[in-house]
């Protein structure tokens, strides 16, 4: 592929995804072993200037995170290929012409153009210009899955791990492992990185899928690892934790009980007995012991999940909790079948939790409140981030104090519903 700028963006639809994407891009989003970032510039952007659009507030945070991007900037004039962050790419063949809109129903999934074509439209903001491209270039049917919804990365998981699998080529047992660890299936369906260690008397299954343990990654005794599977760097798989097929921990976790066809983010811990099934867990997440989410209802009907407050019907009898940033739960917390809690909540509940709790609130014993303030969250985020060895950057805290501001009309409005024991958050 010529030499052109490579521009990730979000297209309105990044909200659907709140309270995840409240705090990230939604191209950041994890689907498979990486983030949907890590694909995009990996299939697109190798040699080409790498843009990134987000939304204004995410601005600071995103230079931050990826000092060699450009962000909500395309620079200087050249061709530009547009690539929807939403995309869920796992190697579909694109045959881009010189000029080119590819689409998949009515929403756009790339854009090719000249700097020619795009002169006319530069000094609008990137989102304009995409909508002005796809208006005046030809369009073509693109083979390309756009997530909708939080769940659909996470029914989209197994297959995009093995996608990763395959895309990233590495394979065998290169780490250290202790006394006897039995593999059920391909050995070469199995990845140790080589500073990767396993404990002894642990089970690998890659019948159905393959099993990557990362840098630094432990896995202690008597833990069942199923495939397809992905333990991120420096994560740790507890002793006895049953990991079923279809999950993803990115970096730094800590990863015990059951769990099931789910995402966690990174710098988060599920260190106990509990059941986390058909979930995305954001970062900095505590679950604290026994924390259970239910994936399926009892009469097996259609989960119904609250994005943004509003009931979203999902198509499916299994979704599990969707929980966003900085998020902490109490022992033996129950959460509802498709739940969401929004950023920094602290749930302390002794009855099944309500499905959508607003961010920066605290749940406790069945009320909902503005707990104990912005400055005590932020707080306890720094004292956390500091146990793995990161800081609360300034940019960090503005977007915290941001969305704070942002929130606050729907958390006072359910809070009020609360207390008159109206919120309709229970099936």
């Amino acid at each position: 592929m010529e030499r052109m700028k490579v521009c990730l963006f979000e297209d309105g639809k990044e909200v659907d995804f709140f309270p995840l994407t409240m705090t990230r891009a939604v191209y950041e989003l994890r689907c498979g072993k990486t983030t949907l970032l890590e694909k995009l510039v990996d299939a697109f952007g190798k040699g080409a200037e790498v843009c990134l659009h987000s939304r204004d507030y995410l601005t600071e945070v995103l230079r931050e995170r990826y000092s060699s991007y450009t962000v909500n900037s395309l620079g200087e004039l050249d061709d530009v290929l547009f690539v929807n962050g939403r995309w869920l790419y796992k190697g579909e063949q694109i045959d881009l012409k010189d000029e080119y809109v590819g689409v998949s129903g009515d929403q756009i999934v790339l854009v090719k153009a000249k700097k020619e074509t795009v002169r006319k439209y530069w000094d609008l903001p990137i989102p304009e210009i995409v909508k002005k491209l796809g208006e005046e270039l030809g369009r073509d049917t693109v083979k390309a899955n756009l997530a909708q919804w939080p769940w659909d990365l996470v029914f989209a998981n197994p297959e995009m791990i093995k996608y990763d699998f395959e895309r990233l080529g590495k394979r065998g047992i290169h780490g250290k492992v202790q006394g006897h660890v039995e593999i059920v299936g391909d050995k070469d369906m199995v990845y140790v990185a080589p500073t990767a260690k396993i404990y002894p008397y642990m089970l690998i299954d890659a019948e159905e899928g393959p099993v990557i343990i990362d840098e630094g990654a432990i896995v202690y005794s008597f833990a069942f690892i199923q495939g397809p599977s992905s333990i991120g760097e420096g994560t740790h798989v507890m002793m006895g934790a049953k990991v079923r097929e279809g999950f993803t921990a990115g970096p730094v976790c800590r990863v015990g009980g059951e769990v099931e066809e789910s995402i966690i983010h990174g710098y988060s811990n599920k260190y106990h007995d509990g059941f986390l099934g058909h979930a995305y867990v954001g970062e900095w997440v505590n679950l604290g012991a026994l924390t259970t989410n239910s994936d399926l209802k009892n009469d097996y009907s259609e989960v119904v999940v609250y994005i943004n407050g509003k009931p979203v019907k999902t198509g499916s009898t299994k979704v599990g909790s969707i929980i966003g940033d900085h998020v902490k739960t109490s022992i033996g917390t129950l959460l509802n079948t498709g739940t969401v809690i929004g950023v920094m909540c602290n749930v302390l509940a002794t009855d099944i939790s309500p499905k959508y709790i607003p961010s920066f609130t605290w749940y406790v014993n069945g009320k909902l409140s503005k707990g104990a303030g912005l400055r005590r969250m932020l707080k306890t985020a720094e004292t956390m981030m500091g146990r793995r060895g990161k800081k609360l950057t300034e940019p960090q805290v503005k977007l915290f104090e941001y969305l704070y501001e942002m929130t606050r009309q729907e958390r006072e409005y359910y809070i009020e519903l609360f207390y008159r024991k109206a919120a309709p958050f229970t099936e």
